[in-house]
C-alpha cells in the first residue's frame, strides 16, 4: 500500500483545488493519522467491544485521584462540578462526531479524523486568512493529541512504578489483618526509577500490537481487573463514613483550579472517539455506545470521588490506594489496578502512534517500513518512561497535562469546530452562545489551571501535603 506523508498531503491541499481533490482521493486509501485504516468487516469492532474500549479509555489513573480532587473543590461544589464537566465533555464528543460526519458527507469521504475535521472546516470558513492557513489547524490538533496521549502514558508509567515499588517494599510489613494505616517512614530499597525501567521492555512489546480488535481482548482483561479493584475499594470506604457535615462545602479557588485539571484529565477518552467509531462494524450505533459509556463513567467518578473524600476527609491522599489498609487484600487492589493500567497504556498510545508513524514510514523505502514502525514505537515508549523519571509529582502532572492539552481537545476545540463547520448554514443564536461559552470556560480553565499547576510543581516538596505522592524523597512516607 502506498503511503502519503502528512506534510505532502497537506501542502497539496493548500496549493490548489485540483491538488485538494487528488489528496482527498489519496487520503481515503492511505493510513490515517488518528485512526486505523478500515479492515475487513470480520476484523472490526462490535458494539460491546467498542463499549469496552470506551470505558477503559476513560477509566485510568485519574479515577483514583478523584477523592483528592473533591477535597480541592469541596464536598458540595466537587460533585456538582464533576457532573457538569462530565456532561459538557460528553456533549463535546457528540459535537466532534457530528462535525466529522458532516464533513465526511460533504467531501464524500468514508470518514475524517480529528485533525482532518479541523483542517477541512477551516478550508470552507469565510475568513481568507484561516482558509490559507487551514493546514495549521490539523497540525495543532495533531500536536495536542500527541502531547495529551503521551502525557497520559507518562502518568501511567509513574502510577505502575509507584504501586510496584509499594507492593515489593511494603511486603515485609504487610499483614493479614486489615487495620487503618498508621504513619511510618521506610527507606527505599530500590529507587522508583528502577521499577520504571523494569516495566519498560514489557510495554515496548505491548505497543507492537496494532490491531484494535486484538487490543479489545486486553481491554476486557483490564476492565475485569479494574472492576475487581473498584469492588474492593468501595467495600472499604463504605464501611465507616464519618459525618460529612464537618467537611467544607467549597474550597479555595486555587485548589479548585487543581480540581479542574484533575477532573478534565479523568475523562481521558476524547482522543479515541473517532478512531473507535471508524473501527465499528456498524458506526451508526456509536452514538448510543457513547451516551451509555459516558453515563456509566460519570456515575462511577462522582461516587468514588464523593465517598472517598467523605471517608478519609483531610487525610485524603493523591491516590486513594494510599489510604487503603496495608494488608494483602488491599495490596491486591494496587496489583489489579496496575494490570488494568498496563493494558490501557496500549490504547492511549494508539493515537500518537497513528499520527507519527505514517509520516516517518513515508520517508523510508518499503524494505525499511517494519523497522521504522517498530523503532518509532520503541522510541515513543522510552520517551514516556524518561518523562516519568524526570517529573516526580503525579497529581500535579495530571493537572498540568489536562490544563494545557486535554482541556483544549475536550472543551475548547469541539465548540469552535462546530461554529466553523455549521455557521454558514444558519446556526441558531442559542447554539452559537453555547459554543462560545464552553470554549471560554475551557480556555479559562486551561490558563489558570496551567499557572496553578506550574506554580505548585516548582515549589519544594512538602511531605505534609496530601497532594504529593512523594515518591522521589530519600525516605518514603507510607501510611500503614
Amino acid at each position: 500500500m502506498s503511503k502519503t506523508s502528512l506534510l505532502e498531503r497537506d501542502d497539496s491541499e493548500s496549493n490548489s483545488q485540483d491538488d485538494e481533490s487528488k489528496s482527498i482521493s489519496e487520503s481515503s486509501r492511505s493510513t490515517s493519522s488518528e485512526n486505523v485504516h478500515p479492515a475487513e468487516n470480520a476484523n472490526r469492532l462490535s458494539m460491546m467491544q467498542t463499549l469496552i474500549h470506551l470505558l477503559k479509555c476513560n477509566i485510568g489513573t485519574g479515577l483514583l485521584g478523584l477523592p483528592l480532587a473533591m477535597k480541592n473543590a469541596g464536598i458540595l461544589v466537587g460533585p456538582i462540578s464533576l457532573l457538569v464537566i462530565g456532561i459538557i465533555t460528553a456533549h463535546c464528543m457528540v459535537i466532534l462526531l457530528n462535525c466529522a460526519n458532516h464533513l465526511s458527507q460533504r467531501l464524500q469521504k468514508t470518514f475524517v479524523n480529528y485533525g482532518e475535521a479541523m483542517m477541512y472546516s477551516l478550508e470552507s470558513c469565510p475568513n481568507a486568512w484561516l482558509r490559507t492557513h487551514s493546514v495549521w489547524g490539523r497540525y495543532t490538533v495533531s500536536f495536542l493529541l500527541i502531547v495529551t496521549q503521551l502525557g497520559f502514558c507518562s502518568v501511567y508509567f509513574m502510577f505502575m512504578a509507584d504501586n510496584l515499588q509499594q507492593l515489593v517494599e511494603e511486603a515485609p510489613v504487610t499483614s493479614n489483618t486489615c487495620q487503618p494505616r498508621k504513619m511510618l517512614v521506610l527507606t527505599p530499597i530500590l529507587d522508583v526509577r528502577f521499577y520504571m525501567l523494569t516495566i519498560l521492555p514489557f510495554l515496548v512489546l505491548l505497543v507492537f500490537i496494532q490491531n484494535l480488535k486484538v487490543l479489545s481482548v486486553f481491554s476486557t482483561l483490564a476492565n475485569i481487573t479494574t472492576l475487581g479493584s473498584m469492588v474492593l475499594i468501595f467495600e472499604y470506604i463504605m464501611q465507616e463514613i464519618p459525618d460529612p457535615s464537618n467537611l467544607p462545602l467549597m474550597a479555595s479557588w486555587e485548589n479548585f483550579l487543581l480540581f479542574f485539571g484533575t477532573a478534565v484529565f479523568t475523562f481521558e477518552g476524547v482522543g479515541m472517539v473517532l478512531p473507535l467509531k471508524n473501527q465499528m462494524k456498524h458506526p451508526q450505533q456509536f452514538a448510543f455506545v457513547l451516551y451509555l459509556g459516558m453515563t456509566l463513567v460519570t456515575i462511577l467518578f462522582i461516587c468514588l470521588g464523593s465517598f472517598g473524600y467523605m471517608r478519609f476527609g483531610s487525610n485524603t491522599q493523591a491516590s486513594i490506594t494510599l489510604n487503603l489498609p496495608n494488608c494483602w487484600l488491599y495490596q491486591l487492589v494496587k496489583l489489579m489496578y496496575s494490570i488494568g493500567i498496563f493494558f490501557t497504556y496500549a490504547l492511549q498510545f494508539h493515537v500518537p502512534a497513528e499520527i507519527i508513524i505514517p509520516f516517518v514510514v513515508s520517508q523510508v523505502s518499503e524494505s525499511w517500513t517494519l523497522f521504522a514502525d517498530l523503532s518509532v514505537r520503541t522510541a515513543l515508549v522510552c520517551l514516556t518512561c524518561f518523562s516519568a523519571i524526570l517529573i516526580p509529582r503525579l497529581d500535579l502532572v495530571i493537572s498540568l497535562v489536562s490544563s494545557v492539552s486535554s482541556s483544549a481537545l475536550a472543551l475548547i476545540i469541539p465548540p469552535l469546530l462546530e461554529l466553523i463547520t455549521f455557521y454558514p448554514e444558519d446556526m441558531s443564536c442559542v447554539t452559537i452562545a453555547k459554543d462560545i461559552m464552553i470554549s471560554i470556560v475551557g480556555l479559562l480553565g486551561c490558563i489558570f489551571g496551567t499557572y496553578q499547576a506550574l506554580y505548585e510543581l516548582i515549589q519544594p516538596i512538602n511531605r505534609s501535603t496530601a497532594n504529593s505522592t512523594d515518591v522521589y524523597s530519600p525516605h518514603y512516607l507510607f501510611l500503614f
